[in-house]
C-alpha cells in the first residue's frame, strides 16, 4: 500500500508540477552558470548508495567543506541556534534563486523522480550523505531500515529548530510506528510546516 501511494502521488505530482519544474529549471539556468539540476550520492535503505536529484541552489564552484564542517560541529553539539534555527546563515555559496527554493523546499521537487524509481518514498527519514552517516550514534542506525523520504516526522516537528539528536529520535519514532495512515498525516502536515518557514 505504501509503494502504491508513493507511485500514485509522485506521478500525479510530477504531472501537475511540470510547468513549475520547467520554470524553476529555466530560472536557475538564466541566473547562474551550470546545470539546473544537482546530483549527489546519498544513502538509502540499508545504507545503499543512490543518486539523489535536486534543483541546484549553489554556485557550481561551491566548496562542500563548509557544509561538512558545520555538520560535524552539529553532531558534536558545538553549534548554537541563530534566529532560532540550526543552519548555515549568510551562506555565500547559495544563489539568488537558491535562497527562495530552499526556503520553500521547492529544490526538493526533483526527488519525485527518485520516488518513482523506488529509491525513495514520499515519507521517511531524509537521505543523508555518506560522511553524515559516519557521525550518527549507533542507536540511530535503525533509521536506515526504511527508504528515505521527501518529508518525515523530523521535518514536521521542528526541522532546523531541532538538534541532530532530537531529529534522529523523530526518525526512529517513524521507523517504529510507520503506517500508511501516519504517512498521510505527515504529508498533510508538511505544507503548513513549510509555510511556517521552519527551514
Amino acid at each position: 500500500m505504501k509503494r502504491s501511494l508513493d507511485l500514485i502521488l509522485a506521478f500525479t505530482g510530477m504531472v501537475l508540477a511540470m510547468p513549475i519544474l520547467l520554470g524553476i529549471y529555466l530560472w536557475i539556468r538564466w541566473t547562474s552558470p551550470g546545470s539546473g539540476l544537482f546530483r549527489q550520492v546519498r544513502l538509502g535503505a540499508d545504507q545503499r548508495e543512490f543518486v539523489m536529484y535536486k534543483f541546484r541552489t549553489m554556485r557550481t564552484d561551491a566548496d562542500p567543506k563548509v557544509h561538512q564542517e558545520y555538520v560535524r560541529a552539529m553532531a558534536a553539539g558545538e553549534v548554537e541556534k541563530v534566529d532560532g534555527l540550526y543552519k548555515l546563515h549568510q551562506d555565500p555559496r547559495i544563489t539568488r534563486p537558491g535562497k527562495f527554493l530552499r526556503k520553500t523546499s521547492l529544490d526538493e521537487l526533483p526527488q519525485l523522480l527518485n520516488v518513482l524509481r523506488g529509491e525513495m518514498s514520499l515519507v521517511g527519514p531524509r537521505p543523508v550523505l555518506p560522511f553524515e552517516a559516519e557521525l550518527f550514534p549507533e542507536w540511530a542506525l535503525d533509521r536506515f531500515k526504511v527508504k528515505p523520504g521527501l518529508t518525515g516526522l523530523w521535518q514536521v516537528n521542528g526541522r532546523n529548530q531541532l538538534t541532530m539528536d532530537e531529529g534522529l529520535r523523530w526518525d526512529l519514532e517513524y521507523v517504529s510506528t510507520r503506517s500508511v495512515r501516519l504517512d498521510l498525516r505527515i504529508i498533510f502536515k508538511t505544507i503548513p510546516a513549510l509555510l511556517g518557514g521552519a527551514r
